[in-house]
């Protein structure tokens, strides 16, 4: 016996040794592993279900900008591998009827093109020649067609007629003029003139056809009947198309005649047509209009006519956000938020609901916000966006029966096999306005000592009409591991718990989601593992509407961040690129007909009460929550003398951590501003 001791000993302290010099080569995230970060999104599944081809997205350090390439992977987890040798971007996969061929967009130096892999042969063709972007790529099922959505352009108007310049004069560039409702779109600047159309072109290669007309975009995606002779689509060819901002209706298109049917005529927006597979039905996904702030996307149904159209998701309080037909037309798979969580499920065509995953996302980097998509196989195979708390999308491989779900991918092993992350909790807790259960999450450092009293980071989230989750997050990640436990709430008016819920801030915005925040921290302080005297907030968007609310209620906190806020309902609401979308959804009437009202829950209209040093940080081409807004906040302070800077991040839309430096910026700047008050 002491002989096989002795002999047991070198071996036990070599694994023992080896763990412990391995824990030491763990470390906290830290700000250059943003740019390691990948993802797996938009997974599309062979019909027979035994490949996966997905576009896995990562971040090029030299160029600061995402860069993806299409993936393909066997249903078993091997043979991983890169689908095509191009170099550029590659996205919108879609498997021919037969899966022999993929067909997908590339982008290069001479634009957007349509491409078509061989899947036995690996041989690669370009089919078009395009003069824009495609987009909603869709097989026809006789794999004969391949139909898509593109932009034509126009003309901008002209008013006037100005004499010609001389030879090599340096005069003013001429004016742009416009004369359309929506004419800027946050993150892309001013929109040029033109309409999307749906095209369609050979699968073999050959002139792309342009099938609608008339001066209606028709952007949405595309289903074809099953004989292949009609197309259905979500537009709006009203007259008044350019004012009915929420309506659409769902179309069908014959290819060869191009004679339109319109299926749908209710005021609200009905979208996303799906045919089933024996071609007797039209799922789509909406809504009738009731006028407030927010409204449950509906599963519907109707006959290929038009005719018998019902609801079947009425017992279902969720917004349906994707729904797919199980192959024997008895059912659909549909995705929906549902308590911070993004579920896969199937639906019959009574309404009888089985839940199969409830793990959908990963694929918003910045913060823990819904995301993610699934597609299926002719046999009921399912692949998805598989989120973790702790890390990026990975593909996950379910069915409706099995419901444990085959991860396929580790892409981000090589980075997080070395790093130690914060761990999330999930808590409940009750609004003392009218005892609702609120639902949030805590993170803590790594290596959390239950022994410390730590400070707390309040994150609030955007939308407001949206909702965090466990999910990861880089931003929450590098707060974590800078010492903070941090909190992120999903207060009233946040979706995934019903429309009641969701709808509460209907001309009550910001309102008693304050309370519900606030009733938040005191829960995470009655934990006892918090610093009351160490408390901080941030949050961008509405959360930085609802942080810039807060500290102009209360002096609790050490320090904030009101990240890219509206601080002045009035003028968001006429300089903002969706200016067109807030009258009567937001507040009744328009600024001028309810001044009172819009003034209110302005958070400007507390700025003379804010005690507390704030940091206001804002895109310098941000159009949804404009410059003139965080500077509102940034100058009435400075007026006041209060501790205030402000931050102006350069090359940066709403969207300010879309490029990885300046999510580290925001996140670094926060960071330093709450440590100059520690």
């Amino acid at each position: 016996m002491k002989l096989k001791v002795f002999n047991f000993l070198p071996l036990f302290f070599y694994f023992f040794i080896a763990a412990e010099s391995f824990s030491q080569l763990q470390k906290p995230f830290e700000y250059l592993d943003v740019f390691e970060l990948e993802y797996a999104g938009d997974p599309q599944i062979s019909p027979d279900g035994d490949h996966i081809v997905y576009r896995r997205t990562g971040f090029d350090i030299m160029e600061d900008k995402s860069v993806g390439a299409l993936w393909i992977v066997d249903a078993e987890g091997k043979n991983h591998r890169k689908l095509t040798q191009r170099e550029g971007s590659e996205s919108q996969a879609q498997w021919s009827p037969d899966g022999s061929k993929i067909a997908f967009v590339s982008a290069g130096n001479d634009g957007s093109e349509i491409f078509l892999y061989w899947l036995d042969t690996g041989a690669l063709a370009r089919l078009s020649q395009l003069d824009g972007s495609p987009s909603n790529l869709s097989w026809a099922p006789n794999g004969k067609t391949l139909a898509f959505t593109m932009k034509v352009e126009g003309k901008a108007p002209v008013i006037a007629t100005v004499p010609p310049k001389p030879e090599g004069a340096k005069w003013a560039k001429a004016p742009r003029i416009t004369d359309r409702l929506k004419h800027e779109a946050d993150g892309a600047g001013y929109i040029k003139p033109g309409f999307t159309h749906i095209f369609t072109i050979p699968a073999e290669g050959g002139t792309p056809r342009q099938i609608t007309s008339g001066n209606y975009n028709h952007s949405g995606s595309l289903s074809w009947s099953p004989d292949s002779f009609k197309i259905y689509f979500s537009a709006n060819r009203s007259d008044n198309w350019e004012y009915e901002t929420r309506n659409s209706e769902v179309y069908a298109i014959s290819v060869m005649t191009e004679l339109f049917e319109t299926l749908t005529d209710r005021n609200g927006p009905d979208h996303s047509p799906k045919v089933s597979p024996n071609g007797k039905h039209i799922a789509y996904i909406g809504y009738e209009d009731k006028v407030q702030n927010y409204q449950v996307s509906k599963l519907q149904l109707m006959d290929m006519d038009g005719k018998n159209k019902r609801v079947i998701s009425s017992d279902l309080d969720r917004s349906i956000s994707d729904a797919q037909w199980a192959s024997d037309s008895d059912g659909l798979y549909i995705t929906y938020d549902d308590f911070g969580k993004t579920k896969i499920a199937y639906m019959d065509l009574k309404g009888t609901i089985k839940p199969i995953v409830d793990n959908v996302g990963g694929t918003t980097l910045g913060r823990p916000y819904a995301s993610g998509s699934f597609s299926l196989s002719a046999n009921d195979k399912i692949a998805y966006t598989l989120s973790h708390a702790d890390r990026p999308a990975d593909v996950g491989l379910v069915t409706k029966n099995n419901r444990i779900p085959k991860i396929l991918t580790e892409i981000n092993e090589d980075l997080f096999k070395y790093r130690i992350m914060g761990a999330v909790d999930e808590i409940w807790y009750k609004s003392s306005i009218d005892g609702r259960d609120i639902q949030g999450w805590i993170v803590y450092p790594p290596n959390f000592d239950k022994r410390k009293k730590y400070p707390l980071l309040v994150e609030n989230h955007g939308g407001p009409v949206l909702n965090y989750g466990n999910r990861f997050s880089a931003e929450i990640q590098l707060y974590a591991a800078a010492g903070y436990v941090v909190f992120y709430p999903n207060p009233r008016g946040s979706t995934s718990y019903g429309e009641e819920f969701g709808n509460l801030l209907y001309n009550n915005y910001p309102g008693e989601d304050y309370n519900d925040v606030m009733d938040g921290v005191d829960a995470v302080i009655a934990g006892g593992k918090i610093d009351a005297d160490r408390l901080y907030v941030t949050g961008g968007s509405a959360g930085g509407i609802m942080t810039a609310w807060m500290i102009g209620k209360n002096n609790r906190f050490k320090a904030a961040v009101v990240a890219k806020p509206v601080m002045n309902w009035i003028s968001k609401t006429l300089v903002a690129d969706n200016y067109f979308v807030y009258s009567n959804y937001r507040y009744p009437g328009n600024p001028w007909d309810n001044f009172e009202n819009y003034w209110k829950f302005s958070p400007i209209s507390l700025v003379g009460n804010i005690e507390t040093p704030t940091m206001v940080m804002v895109g310098m081409e941000d159009l949804r929550t404009p410059p003139s807004e965080a500077k509102q906040l940034y100058h009435a302070l400075k007026i006041q003398k209060k501790e205030t800077v402000l931050v102006e991040i350069p090359e940066a839309s709403h969207g300010i951590a879309a490029r990885p430096s300046n999510l580290i910026t925001k996140v670094a700047h926060t960071l330093a501003w709450f440590e100059k008050f520690e």
